[in-house]
């Protein structure tokens, strides 16, 4: 009985989906517009949330208000800290690039080479990676698989695992200046060690899915990732001088480029993170219209279940979870948050830990996994590098608020 019932709805379901599929083709032969079905659906759709959203903001804030909220936001953010993080990049782009030209970079992979394998289950060459990364972006360690020098000391189930391991180091060096300039250095160092442990239990568990539905991939990298990408070198050429003059050049150029990267995160995730975080400027709970207002929505939800937040990242109050959300996509964005979290009054070394492990670990993930997977040729292993590397974020700022706990009550 429930069979045919079943087939009954499928028959009907089926039924009007071809009477549907048809109108719309007929009318896309008159129409030279080539409207098609799914773009049509996807604009309602599309339409639907972007008015729901604001409308909702400006039935509460009021549509005036609203705007000059959004658009006050954002210039704020320009001015006060997307700047400051540029300026940031710029010194460590410099310093980073000294660091690689006078080998510094070379001695910290041999003084790790021998943590790799018992950690990770990576080659020794892989420490390079994650020195590369930390000083610049995730995409680094993709310019180091593509070197067949390099991916030659790797299987290939270790290779896609790069993805997730060198992503966990990720503006390292940008996070940890940053939150250090803040004044919370000892919370920055506590969070280095966070992104540590989330990096191996990431990697690990990349490399353990993907083995486990790809059996093929524990074998020899192929010449396939060769390439004819030009390959990493560290040969050094001229005076000491002029080294280090082009060196800073060079390395403060690359900062800015990253600096000019990480303005759209800022200004729009940042912008609408803000105005879903903090409620209303005026003391009786009126709006203003000034900046760093809105309509405190993720800070409401937050605070009714932040008993499991503040046992697992010790989160004094729910607003503090929109930065890992915000790391999600760009740690840019979410380390612009952090100048308004200290105005308010809501941040410590804790937290502070907790989002330099989580923003190292995650650095905007969700961005550059599929594409730095789709490099390699490994797209249909991108779902599983997404689901790893969200536990090994998870577990990099539960491991950096314990680890800080411990060290407190130590000292």
């Amino acid at each position: 009985m429930a069979k045919t019932k079943y087939n009954t709805i499928k028959r009907t379901t089926t039924f009007y989906h071809d009477r549907v599929e048809r109108f719309f083709k007929k009318f896309e032969r008159k129409n030279p517009m080539k409207f098609t079905t799914k773009r049509s659906v996807e604009a309602i759709i599309f339409l639907v949330i972007f008015f729901a959203f604001f409308g909702l903001l400006a039935y509460k804030m009021s549509l005036p208000k609203m705007l000059n909220t959004f658009m006050q936001t954002a210039y704020h953010l320009l001015l006060e800290t997307v700047f400051y993080i540029m300026a940031i990049c710029v010194l460590m782009g410099a310093i980073s690039k000294l660091l690689t030209e006078f080998g510094v970079v070379r001695l910290l992979e041999n003084l790790l080479r021998p943590l790799m394998k018992p950690l990770y289950n990576l080659p020794g060459v892989a420490a390079l990676g994650a020195v590369m990364t930390f000083l610049s972006d995730n995409p680094a360690i993709i310019t180091l698989a593509h070197d067949k020098n390099f991916n030659r000391y790797f299987k290939k189930y270790q290779l896609v695992s790069l993805t997730n391991f060198g992503t966990a180091f990720g503006m390292g060096l940008v996070v940890v200046a940053f939150m250090t300039g803040l004044g919370f250095g000892k919370g920055a160092l506590v969070g280095v060690a966070g992104a540590v442990i989330g990096s191996i239990v990431s990697t690990r568990l990349m490399q353990r899915s993907s083995l486990k539905s790809y059996p093929e991939l524990d074998a020899p990298v192929d010449a396939e990732f060769g390439g004819d990408e030009q390959q990493i070198t560290f040969k050094s050429e001229g005076g000491i001088f002029m080294r280090f003059l082009n060196s800073l050049l060079d390395g403060g150029k690359d900062g800015v480029s990253i600096g000019f990267a990480i303005i759209p995160g800022v200004l729009c995730i940042s912008t609408i993170v803000m105005m879903l975080t903090f409620g209303a400027a005026g003391d009786n709970g009126e709006y203003l219209g000034v900046a760093y207002e809105g309509v405190p929505v993720i800070s409401w939800a937050a605070n009714k279940i932040n008993f499991i937040f503040e046992w697992l990242f010790g989160f004094k109050d729910g607003a503090l979870i929109s930065f890992p959300m915000t790391a999600l996509g760009a740690v840019g964005a979410a380390i612009g948050l952090v100048p308004r979290f200290i105005t308010q009054g809501i941040i410590d070394n804790n937290a502070i830990a907790v989002f330099t492990a989580i923003g190292m670990c995650w650095s905007g993930f969700l961005s550059t996994h599929a594409a730095m997977l789709d490099s390699l040729g490994y797209r249909k292993l991108i779902g599983k590098a997404i689901g790893a590397h969200t536990v090994g974020g998870l577990c990099a700022g539960i491991a950096a608020h314990w680890l800080y706990v411990l060290l407190a009550l130590i000292f």
